[in-house]
């Protein structure tokens, strides 16, 4: 039965436990119209200077290259926050960084933070004066080392595995926010610039969930859904605490001063992989996710509007 399991959660969890995640670097959507002439939108930095599970050219690389052929250009930060290496961002986005490359089982409990308390005052500072954030934190223990960045803006992460359920059957289930059903919020970003950039279904894969009392809601976990909070990563059991978590979110946004900011609590749902020998795909790329890109450039259009666009770091 543990074998079942783990298979299950291959096919729908966004860090499976055997198989090994890698970037599809065959996935290339269609984006028409592009929002920039190409390398003329803003600058988004990717965060790799904290031990990043993503980066541009790993498992981040479709959510890159998607960004790219929008006209934004693309580009790592591997410098600690400061003012000078906020400076060079338009949006700054920080998918799963880690506290160290260490195992994950060997992280003491509470996870610790990625980042130093200067960084997270740093980055609110950037924010509050015009900069864009995007802040993106899976499950256990990802969602624990953004905790605290996380609370500088007001956003409760929680340090735990979002499910449908705590059977199997219900781990495995995979997560899907629709408007019809009232857990895709009506924003905006879901609304895009057309009726072709409408959003209509998103699909995570796992993560965590979280609350923001005063940001807008965009993702919206269904009725029943529970947190599962275990000592170490993925080792559940009958004991394994447990929170209610129907009604917490996935996805929101919210206006900082002069700036804006996102907040998710999953990560493939943001790129393209396959997993295991088989090559499954998992995030943009899988069954279900098939909105998924627009909505990761309806995101940015928001973020970084196209009347705002410039190869500058100008926040509009």
């Amino acid at each position: 039965m543990k074998r079942l399991a783990c298979f299950a959660l291959l096919l729908f969890a966004s860090l499976p436990c055997l198989a090994q995640q890698v970037g599809d670097r065959e996935f290339a959507p269609k984006v028409s119209p592009s929002a920039f002439a190409e390398g003329k939108g803003p600058v988004v930095c990717l965060d790799e200077a904290h031990h990043n599970f993503h980066t541009l050219d790993g498992r981040f690389h479709a959510f890159g290259a998607l960004l790219r052929r929008d006209g934004y250009v693309v580009q790592p930060n591997r410098s600690v926050f400061d003012a000078t290496s906020l400076s060079a961002c338009a949006v700054l986005v920080i998918a799963n960084a880690q506290p160290s490359d260490a195992n994950w089982n060997d992280y003491p409990t509470p996870t610790p933070s990625a980042f130093a308390p200067a960084e997270i005052a740093a980055v609110r500072e950037w924010v509050q004066g015009g900069g864009r954030l995007l802040l993106i934190a899976d499950h256990m223990p990802l969602a624990g080392a953004a905790l605290a960045l996380a609370a500088a803006f007001d956003v409760e992460f929680s340090d735990g595995f979002a499910f449908a359920g705590v059977g199997d059957e219900a781990k495995a289930k995979p997560t899907l926010f629709r408007l019809d059903e009232g857990t895709l919020a009506d924003h905006a970003i879901l609304r895009g610039r057309n009726a072709d950039e409408a959003i209509a279904q998103l699909r995570s894969f796992t993560g965590q969930a979280f609350r923001a009392p005063g940001a807008q809601p965009l993702m919206v976990l269904p009725a029943g859904f529970i947190s599962l909070h275990p000592a170490k990563a993925w080792k559940f059991d009958d004991a394994t605490p447990r929170v209610e978590v129907g009604g917490w979110l996935q996805g929101a946004v919210k206006h900082v001063g002069k700036g804006r900011a996102a907040f998710f609590g999953e990560a493939a749902m943001f790129t393209a992989q396959s997993t295991g020998t088989e090559r499954r795909p998992m995030g943009m790329n899988s069954p279900d996710a098939e909105q998924n890109a627009q909505f990761v450039l309806n995101l940015l259009h928001w973020l970084a509007p196209p009347s705002a666009g410039s190869t500058s770091a100008t926040h509009g």
